[in-house]
């Protein structure tokens, strides 16, 4: 009975202690590496800058900091005590992401926080947390130091820790957070946590009334008056600045565009114009928007109605039309009679060659076919794994389009994309050719962006190798990836796990011979067809198309990640071929 009550009791302090540590949290504080080395009281938890850390150690830290490489134990905790960093030390949990108020329109800040894992927690001296753009350069590191005479029990993993507030951040942009323990251990695994997160967007933040691009008008009505359409929409606030606008309409095989020029000393808030020329009876669809790149555009239907004169005058000629309607029908029909009869015994003798059975078509295309006709993209499925292969022998300029490229198909294609860009840690750790290899063998397609610098790399590989056979590793990937084919190939094994792909400014030339056998594609042109490939969804049949949301025909340039696509196609094209 007794060893019950005391059990129960240290059952209720342990439940009491984790309540109370649940509501701990410790924000950084400006104190300086030494103070963490002495354990002076107040140091706690601190934010260290690259500036002490250079002052202190006597080395520059731009490599290391700057770099946002794990910082080694040894260089700044373990010197007095090397014991100290012989320790395995688990990735953090409950990682969060908090937006914080930026007084500035443009950009969005955020601070991170985090819980300590119990594996390991005794031995905790530091946080680093990094903050990589997807689709861009930019990497922002942070790090924060625990004391030395501080230790931790498993009672204290429920203490929040928050990083500094990250700032200049782009609006709906993509961004990857990543907190690292620190001591980092011999044994590179588990060590750090990695989240993924949108910014907001303008008008998720401002308002829509603030965000001069994502502005539309919201308030369309639209009347007749005799055979013109008069159409009134709410004006942008002034603080927008926007003076002009446009009207397209879309219906009977005709085209009509407009631009708008409100009378601002009429009505500031509210404009009205006439749609005219429109044929009677004819369904238009229309679209009105702000005269600026890239605006939304607000879409209406329209229709001209019959007038009562109109209508009148049709009753009256109705009988003469209809008796001539008469007469044609009647000679259409003997007319038709006739050349029936007389080709009737022809198409006999070639029925039974030509004729097909319906259901012999059907046999021959994916029972898929049978879903709606328009693909929409969903998170229920596990998306194919995609590894992008690529030369950054063609400058800044190409390696951009290469970004810009796995963004769209990360965000908008529903595909996983490994990208050397985006993995540095674990490329640091396994070497190049050792992450290409593990990356070919685990991912579900593999794609060769070609282009003129790997093919001039290949036309000199002899040369390079005497050079700098640092520069070959994109060669010796291109010919894993051949080797790869090859064997499948012996094996009678499929090939379609391997693709390549060029842009407008390469050509099929650039493309490696021991590539041929790889599935080719044109980009942006054949998205759809990427899309068919990574998916395994067939998109045509007689009779039929089937749409992809965001891709089809122009689609991708409907969202910002398509239109920087282009954007920086252009502008590779132009650099590159001069």
């Amino acid at each position: 009975m007794y060893s019950a009550r005391l059990a129960l009791a240290s059952l209720l302090v342990s439940m009491f202690v984790g309540a109370q540590g649940a509501k701990t949290s410790f924000r950084p504080r400006n104190c300086t590496l030494q103070c963490v080395r002495q354990g002076t009281p107040g140091c706690e938890y601190c934010r260290i800058s690259k500036e002490d850390v250079q002052s202190t150690l006597g080395l520059t830290s731009a490599g290391l900091f700057g770099g946002c490489v794990p910082w080694p134990c040894q260089s700044f905790l373990g010197q007095q005590q090397p014991e100290i960093c012989q320790h395995y030390v688990h990735a953090p949990q409950n990682v969060t992401i908090k937006f914080v108020d930026d007084p500035d329109s443009k950009y969005d800040t955020v601070v991170v926080s985090w819980s300590p894992s119990q594996y390991g927690v005794a031995f905790l001296r530091g946080f680093q947390v990094t903050l990589q753009a997807l689709g861009g350069t930019q990497i922002s590191c942070q790090l924060f130091l625990i004391q030395n005479n501080l230790s931790l029990s498993a009672a204290h993993v429920h203490r929040v820790y928050y990083s500094d507030s990250f700032s200049h951040l782009s609006l709906g942009a993509q961004y990857a957070v990543t907190v690292m323990a620190l001591p980092v251990p011999e044994l590179w695994d588990k060590f750090y946590h990695s989240k993924l997160f949108f910014t907001r967007t303008c008008p998720e933040k401002n308002t829509l009334e603030h965000c001069k691009k994502d502005w539309y008008p919201r308030h369309v009505e639209v009347h007749q008056d005799r055979q013109d359409i008069v159409v009134t929409f709410n004006l942008a606030p002034e603080n927008l600045g926007i003076s002009r606008y446009f009207s397209a309409c879309f219906g009977g095989g005709s085209r009509s565009y407009e631009i708008i020029h409100p009378d601002f000393s009429v009505n500031s808030t509210h404009h009205t114009y006439r749609l005219l020329n429109l044929h009677t009876g004819t369904n238009y669809t229309c679209e009105i928007a702000a005269d600026i790149v890239d605006a939304v555009r607000k879409t209406f239907f329209v229709q001209v109605q019959y007038n009562l004169e109109e209508y009148s005058a049709l009753h009256k000629e109705a009988p003469s039309l209809a008796l001539t309607l008469s007469v044609g029908v009647l000679l259409t029909a003997s007319l038709a009679a006739i050349f029936v009869i007389l080709c009737q015994k022809r198409l006999r003798k070639k029925k039974a060659k030509t004729e097909i059975r319906p259901d012999s078509i059907e046999e021959y295309y994916d029972k898929h076919l049978e879903e709606p006709p328009c693909v929409v993209l969903t998170n229920s499925t596990r998306p194919p794994e995609l590894l992008i292969c690529y030369s950054s022998n063609d400058g800044p300029a190409h390696v951009r389009v290469v970004l810009k490229l796995a963004t769209f198909l990360q965000k908008h294609m529903a595909t996983q994309v490994h990208l050397d860009l985006w993995d540095t840690l674990n490329i640091m750790e396994e070497g190049d050719l050792g992450w290409y290899c593990r990356k070919i063998k685990e991912s579900d397609f593999v794609m060769v962006i070609c282009s003129r610098g790997l093919n001039q790399k290949q036309q000199n590989q002899r040369k390079e190798e005497e050079d700098d056979p640092a520069e070959n590793t994109s060669l010796a990937i291109i010919a894993i990836i051949g080797e790869e084919m090859c064997r499948a190939k012996a094996l009678g094994q499929d090939l379609s796990k391997y693709m390549t792909a060029i842009f407008e400014y390469s050509n099929q030339a650039d493309i490696p011979p021991m590539l041929n056998l790889a599935s080719k594609y044109m980009l942006p042109e054949d998205l759809p067809l990427l899309f068919s490939h990574l998916h395994a969804v067939a998109l045509q049949k007689p009779g039929a198309y089937r749409r992809v949301e965001n891709v089809s025909e122009n689609e991708y340039l409907k969202v910002p990640a398509g239109v920087a696509l282009c954007l920086a196609i252009q502008e590779a094209k132009i650099l590159i071929t001069g």
